[in-house]
């Protein structure tokens, strides 16, 4: 195998990874049957008692390797050395991808429909918004690497863990995402409340990207620039605004009349 396609199978192997931190958290992923853990992560510094017991007997019952590190290592692997407690598993989820591969792979001759993300920095949100696209009509979540609340044990648990098994669509940049999904067909939706036309009586083209803006700013001036349609949802009783994973919810669903 040659080091660019040794290469890029690691970095599709790893775009499936899922790393959980916190010692109670790592232990639950351990103790939940539904999941492949690949490989647990201590730092040398944890005391060999009490749930760190716990949590290698547990990987020794499930073969799962336990790698051994320094306290900055973990913090690298994890991404979030305040909060870790020295203690992270990486759990592989099968239907996370990189958009591009996505792209490569996907049929042009089905309907798609995917749910993009700017700027969702409440991790409360985040994970419900998961929730509802994975239960809905929604074909994948495309999800910016950075600007983003982190997938950490309060994502998790507000997806209810349909995160493992949510279709993660992940990129670099939302706008350069964006543009590649138009080159391949795609029409690009975003939220607007003082659009004319109704989210429900949008009818998309094949592809259609809806996007989902910050709880505070909105979608951003770049991604606002590449929007090729803008939907409104209809307010009663002098509402002016949803709760973003509400919003999602209603995406997710509305767009079942939508194909």
């Amino acid at each position: 195998m040659s080091d660019s396609s040794d290469y890029a199978e690691k970095k599709s192997f790893f775009d499936k990874v899922l790393t959980v931190y916190g010692r109670k958290p790592v232990l639950e992923t351990l103790q939940n049957d539904a999941l492949v853990c690949h490989a647990v992560h201590l730092a040398h510094s944890n005391r060999d008692a009490g749930i760190i017991s716990e949590i290698k007997q547990r990987a020794g019952q499930l073969g799962v390797p336990v790698k051994m590190h320094s306290r900055e290592e973990l913090s690298r692997i994890s991404k979030n050395g305040r909060q870790d407690q020295g203690v992270a598993v990486d759990v592989l989820c099968p239907t996370f991808r990189d958009l591009g591969t996505y792209l490569a792979e996907s049929s042009a001759q089905q309907p798609r429909r995917l749910l993009a993300l700017d700027g969702i920095t409440n991790p409360q949100n985040l994970g419900m918004i998961i929730r509802s696209a994975a239960a809905g009509a929604i074909d994948g979540i495309l999800l910016p690497r950075k600007g983003t609340a982190t997938l950490g044990p309060l994502v998790i648990k507000a997806s209810a863990g349909t995160l493992y098994r949510a279709p993660l669509l992940l990129c670099a940049s939302l706008p350069e995402a964006l543009r590649q999904c138009q080159e391949h067909g795609a029409q690009v939706c975003t939220l607007d409340a003082g659009a004319t036309r109704s989210l429900f009586e949008h009818r998309g083209q094949d592809f259609c990207v809806y996007v989902l803006g910050n709880e505070t700013e909105g979608v951003s001036s770049q991604v606002n620039k590449l929007a090729d349609v803008r939907l409104s949802i209809p307010m009663r009783n002098g509402v002016e605004s949803l709760n973003v994973a509400v919003t999602a919810s209603l995406i997710a669903y509305g767009t079942y009349l939508d194909r």
